[in-house]
């Protein structure tokens, strides 16, 4: 009802352009960085390296706000990115394990930044210090480095702001939930604040084991500090730290049976037994700490330089649930299944600078970013060690056994972009970047592996007014196989993609309500396993996905906010594998996968989120997260016959589902109460598949939480 009132708008609207454009370049060219999200349209992000609105990227963005994690109750990165059409989770072994996303059909486990820095270590994230949370589509090699086939996912910390402010939460729930949070900021002079933020939580799933009792649970801690000076002035400091720290039950979930999950067996098996026991663990503690340091030369020129020192460490016992169609029941002793145990401890240091300006030449309005970045990696991988062999497995965090492989590896880059408004409303764009890669492994075969690629970025933009915005961009990237513990036994071509979009960006209600859609075709070239030094290192030699997105988010009336999109995949394998191993002996993955569906890509993923305030203090809202069915096979496999049945490709597969939340909240100007109802209808879904097949991972059932918030 409200798109004809806004169309017969359309026309007084275009009177106003010019008076309008002029207001709205001047308000974003003043500090963009401060404007509040509203509600859950994002009016600010610097997934291109500099505040942009999102209405202005060319390219496909999805930004998560504050406040829509905060209606929906959401502790952990995974949780949150359930909102985003389009992504599906993978489930991992120990060597994989932890965030891990397929989003437009292909993995993202090295396309996870923070605040624009590289945060691809293996660890579970969690929300508790994030502004937002940006989803940039595409191929993006030129803005943040090797990667990226399917987007970035980069999360926004939390910083110090100018102002008292303080926000304490607790929450109680079914499955033993139980979260503190704390959020504290204090002004300490003109320029200078200081925030804290704090979390710990607790949960466990409907899973259980059999004999023990015992279930998969997430013990989750952390604290964030950010001090900042000089804000708002020409010179600007901000040094952040962050602490991390998991106490998990790991689950590794059922197996198939036939080509579907298992859900019951003559043994008494089904999707709520749990293998594992309370013995396995998932520790992780996870340290970064981040100097930022902004000197503006004007408002439009300014050099921002990033330090950043990581340091990750994780230890990791999972219990894998016992193979076949009648798989034996777990016992005390944990003999039933089998073990995956590792070590693993990843250190970075990182700079990096950018130089951002605008300025007139030969009567075009320029808009200019280059950069610099080095990235250290230092990377050890240890098994731990079996204390009772004979009586099942036992193992210990501290009980290191032998090396299995490290990495260390020096990063270099350069990059240059430059936006030209060519003509009014009319902009083109284009980028080039140059990564340098030198990295050393533990490995006979290939100990040293060096790589130099290029990165190119280009778009046209219209934009006739403000709230429409239309756009065609082609990108690239690239991604060695040094990268991501990803050695294979002799050196491959690097994995290469290519992403063309043609999107749409409109907005009404005053702006209030931003709506986009994007048409994408993706091409991968030479898709790398993730099995270190595996002989079938290449999955696929190249694949695409070829879709379509739309979303709708803010709105659209003073009470009634919306956030929903829908994204249509056909991701297929264009040609198999070619792998080739020491000697060059070569190999070759089952022709008959090519035309084949792609594996834990749904075709459909549906997700909306809608709340409507009854009263000043009353909300209600809720949602729905749907996914087709999903497939996992591997695709490099030289044998595929177990996935054809009478000639037609039917491999192991994950049902389709619809989960449904809802929520409901009173709030004050000092307290709030909300009440969450996570899968209100208690469905049986399973929310990660490990895409190789032979696991996927149930999600929760049903799961009412109460919170309650004071501010002070």
């Amino acid at each position: 009802m409200a798109l004809p009132a806004i169309s017969s708008a359309a026309e007084e609207e275009k009177t106003a352009d010019a008076t309008q454009t002029m207001t709205e370049v001047k308000v974003k060219s003043e500090r963009i960085q401060d404007k509040p999200n509203k509600g859950y349209q994002a009016t600010k992000t610097r997934v291109g390296k500099t505040y942009q609105d999102p209405q202005d990227v060319p390219q496909a963005v999805t930004t998560l706000t504050r406040e829509l994690l905060h209606d929906q109750q959401v502790g952990s990165l995974r949780e949150a990115l359930r909102n985003v059409v389009g992504l599906s989770v993978n489930a991992a072994e120990g060597g994989r394990a932890g965030d891990n996303f397929n989003l437009r059909g292909f993995y993202t486990f090295g396309d996870i930044y923070l605040d624009n820095m590289r945060d691809t270590a293996q660890y579970n994230r969690e929300t508790f210090n994030l502004e937002q949370v940006d989803v940039l589509r595409g191929s993006a090699a030129m803005l943040f480095g090797r990667g990226q086939a399917g987007g970035v996912i980069n999360q926004v910390s939390k910083m110090a702001e100018l102002r008292d402010k303080n926000v304490v939460t607790g929450s109680l729930g079914e499955y033993d939930y139980h979260q503190f949070t704390g959020d504290f900021n204090k002004q300490l002079t003109e320029t200078a604040a200081i925030r804290v933020n704090l979390m710990d939580r607790y949960e466990e799933t409907y899973r259980k084991n059999p004999t023990t009792g015992d279930r998969p649970s997430f013990d989750r801690k952390g604290v964030a500090i950010s001090f900042g000076a000089g804000i708002g002035t020409e010179n600007e400091f901000f040094l952040n730290h962050i602490y991390t720290q998991t106490r998990d039950v790991p689950d590794f979930g059922v197996r198939f049976s036939g080509t579907h999950p298992l859900n019951s067996s003559s043994t008494g098996a089904s999707d709520k037994t749990f293998w594992g026991d309370n013995r396995n663990f998932d520790d992780s503690d996870t340290r970064v700490t981040t100097a930022i340091f902004t000197h503006k030369f004007s408002e439009d020129t300014q050099v921002r330089t990033q330090l950043r020192s990581g340091t990750y460490n994780r230890a990791f016992w999972a219990k894998t649930p016992p193979t076949g169609a009648t798989p034996a029941m777990p016992t005390f002793s944990g003999s039933a299944g089998g073990n995956v145990a590792r070590y693993l401890n990843y250190e970075t240091l990182n700079l990096q600078s950018d130089f951002i300006t605008k300025f007139e030449l030969a009567g075009m309005k320029h808009a200019l970013l280059s950069g610099v970045e080095y990235l250290k990696e230092d990377s050890v991988r240890r098994l731990l060690t079996d204390l009772d062999p004979t009586g099942g497995a036992l193992y210990e965090r501290h009980a290191k056994g032998n090396l299995q492989n490290s990495f260390n590896a020096d990063n270099y880059a350069l990059y240059v972009q430059d936006s030209v408004e060519f003509v009014p409303n009319w902009t083109a764009l284009a980028g080039v970047r140059r990564d340098e890669l030198h990295s050393k492994y533990t490995s006979a075969t290939s100990p040293k592996l060096s790589y130099g690629e290029n990165s190119y970025r280009t778009g046209l933009s219209w934009q006739p007014n403000p709230d429409r915005h239309y756009y065609a961009t082609w990108s690239d990237s690239f991604s060695p196989t040094a990268d991501l513990y990803q050695l294979t036994v002799v050196p491959q071509d690097p994995e290469r993609s290519k992403t063309f979009e043609v999107g749409s960006k409109w907005l009404f209600m005053d702006g209030d309500l931003a709506v986009r859609t994007a048409l994408f075709t993706t091409t991968k070239y030479w898709e790398r396993n993730t099995d270190l030094e595996a002989t079938s290192a290449i999955l696929t030699r190249k694949r695409r996905t070829n879709g379509v997105e739309i979303e709708v988010t803010g709105k659209v009336t003073d009470r009634w906010d919306v956030f929903a999109g829908i994204a249509l995949l056909d991701a297929r394998v264009i040609k198999a594998a070619q792998n080739v191993a020491a000697g060059n002996v070569y190999s070759y993955a089952d022709a008959r996968v090519e035309g084949q569906r792609a594996r834990n890509t749904p075709i459909g993923t549906l997700n909306i989120w809608t709340t409507y305030a009854l009263t000043d203090a009353w909300k209600i809202g809720g949602g729905i997260e749907a996914k087709g069915e999903r497939y996992a096979y591997q695709p490099g496999s030289a044998n595929l016959s177990g996935s054809f049945v009478g000639g037609h490709f039917n491999p192991n597969s994950a049902p389709g589902y619809a989960r449904v939340d809802l929520m409901a909240s009173y709030e004050q100007p000092k307290w709030a109460v909300r009440l969450n109802v996570k899968n209100l209808l208690d469905k049986e879904y399973y929310d990660a598949v490990y895409d190789n097949g032979g696991l996927v991972t149930p999600g929760n059932r049903r799961q009412a939480i109460v919170t309650t918030e004071y501010k002070f």
